[in-house]
């Protein structure tokens, strides 16, 4: 059973994680590989209100999405677009990301690559990852404006498409725990962590949810 207390820190979590930002056209959308190919329906969904010119999918495979995206998430990804009617001149793949910094990096340098001005980009992420692509993005992209995207979903509703709480809420206290201690470690810009969001990542951990932690000794606040 997930307390009533539980699940009011999970709700807080996932409001923090969200970064709310309007949505404007950019000069391209990045989509960030992941097992869910909700990413790459929103950034489609995206394209066709005129949110982006291109689109571009980054991401290898992981021990998650390995069986299920055998050709790499972004070449998943490419696929999925071009079904709901992207031209694929409108698509880039970058297959070999392994982590959200990479996705960044190696984007960047395609874009580069191929002569394509960017200021501006619309980041599209899982829903709980909006802030940590964010974080990771300023970091390594300081010149280019990042707007922050996801699936407009509630938690029940990502809860009930994952079909398990537990990782769900797992999920979201190992990614509250990376924009604690990866800005030390020059993965991404410093954030501020409202006391209320801090209180509520250590109730989770003391009740289990842990899954998704790295080995760290250094304490939340």
């Amino acid at each position: 059973m997930i307390s009533a207390q539980a699940w009011a820190d999970t709700r807080r979590l996932w409001d923090y994680h969200q970064m709310g930002h309007p949505l404007r056209p950019c000069s391209v959308a990045i989509g960030l590989g992941s097992h869910d190919l909700g990413v790459a329906e929103t950034a489609v969904d995206l394209y066709k209100r005129g949110m982006a010119p291109l689109l571009v999918f980054t991401g290898a495979t992981s021990p998650t999405t390995r069986e299920r995206m055998p050709r790499g998430e972004a070449v998943h990804y490419r696929e999925r677009a071009l079904e709901l009617g992207v031209p694929n001149s409108a698509v880039l793949v970058e297959p070999r990301a392994r982590n959200t910094g990479e996705n960044i990096r190696f984007s960047r340098e395609l874009l580069q690559a191929a002569g394509i001005d960017v200021s501006s980009v619309l980041l599209i992420s899982k829903p709980y990852e909006e802030r940590r692509a964010y974080a990771t993005a300023r970091k390594l992209w300081p010149a280019v404006e990042i707007v922050s995207a996801s699936s407009p979903m509630t938690l029940d509703d990502y809860v009930d498409s994952i079909g398990d709480a537990r990782l769900v809420i797992d999920m979201l206290v190992g990614a509250l725990q990376r924009l604690l201690i990866y800005p030390a470690q020059g993965f991404m810009i410093s954030q501020a962590v409202p006391d209320d969001v801090l209180h509520a990542y250590d109730r989770l951990c003391h009740e289990g949810f842990t899954s998704r932690l790295l080995v760290t000794d250094q304490p939340s606040a």
